[in-house]
């Protein structure tokens, strides 16, 4: 299957991308932009509450070519961080006082320097958590991945990893042929080094996108309902389920403009906007930094190209604290995604 973007997606384009939600709307409307909920829910300007996630993209490259995929994945992506970038994030994670590395893609695991770099976060601080977001397939992709689930192990790495469904179809449907019985072996090579199972202490988390354009489920229903099909099915463990809204921009973006879904998709976010949803979105204590190191306030974001506020400190190399820790951070229209009805994270629903 080739990516979107190499068969030449007009949403692939971060500009065109932004200047598309921007214009498009739906309209009849008085109160829809993104801004204006902020400002009824008291919460404008966004501000960060503290800096507790390092959220760090190691590169585009993926074996996978998923129909969600806000990042525009795939195994034609030649951005990959170097190891001089890892270098300059290192020093920023040696220097302040942040609880969470999340590591993600792509297929982080395809960046040459993903091992060294696990190993040199532990060597700063032992107990630092990490977090992977394994497609899980990789691990089957190539004999010199098998032994992930054992350097995860070995180095107490979180596997966060994305299953749309616990049966083919709909698995298959939304990332390729074959993904969910894969996937279901990558699992079982999981449970079986301790990941998913009772008090181990290694946690793997699944994640779940729609297949369409709806919202996510209660994620608690949803999570029993997950780990009952799966135990009876394939005898698979997993610790808890995070819900994660797709956003309009990118692959699925290009999916809504196609299907005549967009206005309605869009129309449905604004209507399930919850305050209390927006009081928690993750931009407000994460930072996010692209493979070629420039910050952003979250991955989406990233991929629109909406760099972090700051005059000073762009880039990952320029780090000023007390200057991110005050920023404004940067709003439009895909967020709505972030806080329809439960709210959205990379950590699942926010309510």
């Amino acid at each position: 299957m080739k990516s979107l973007k190499a068969q030449n997606n007009p949403f692939s384009n971060s500009k065109y991308e932004l200047k598309f939600l921007q214009s498009s709307i739906p309209t009849g409307k008085e109160e829809t932009a993104f801004s204006s909920k902020l400002k009824s829910a008291d919460l404008y300007p966004l501000k960060p509450t503290q800096i507790e996630i390092l959220q760090i993209n190691l590169g585009k490259m993926c074996n996978q070519v998923c129909k969600h995929c806000h990042v525009d994945a795939g195994p034609d992506r030649k951005e990959i961080m170097d190891r001089d970038v890892m270098k300059q994030c290192l020093e920023v994670i040696k220097k302040q006082d942040i609880q969470t590395i999340d590591l993600t893609g792509g297929a982080p695991e395809m960046n040459p320097n993903f091992r060294w770099f696990v190993e040199e976060i532990r060597k700063i601080k032992r107990d630092t958590h990490i977090i992977v977001r394994s497609n899980l397939t990789i691990i089957l992709a190539n004999p010199k991945y098998y032994d992930l689930p054992d350097f995860f192990k070995k180095h107490q790495l979180e596997v966060v990893s994305s299953l749309p469904y616990f049966n083919a179809r709909k698995t298959d449907a939304q990332r390729g042929e074959g993904v969910f019985n894969k996937s279901i072996e990558a699992l079982k090579m999981l449970n079986k080094v301790g990941y998913g199972l009772g008090n181990s202490g290694l946690e793997l988390n699944l994640i779940y996108n729609p297949t369409g354009a709806f919202l996510p489920p209660d994620q608690s229903s949803l999570e029993e309902q997950f780990k009952k099909k799966l135990k009876q099915a394939t005898g698979v463990d997993f610790n808890s389920l995070f819900t994660i809204t797709n956003l309009p921009i990118s692959r699925f973006l290009d999916y809504l403009v196609r299907s005549g879904n967009y206005e309605d998709y869009m129309d449905k976010l604004i209507q399930s906007f919850n305050p209390m949803a927006a009081q928690n979105v993750m931009c407000r204590n994460t930072i996010s930094v692209g493979w070629d190191g420039y910050l952003y306030d979250c991955d989406f974001n990233q991929m629109l190209d909406l760099k972090v506020d700051s005059k000073n400190s762009r880039h990952i190399k320029e780090w000023e604290q007390n200057e991110l820790s005050q920023r404004n951070i940067v709003v439009n229209q895909h967020c709505f995604g972030c806080t329809a009805g439960a709210g959205s994270s990379c950590g699942g629903s926010t309510i």
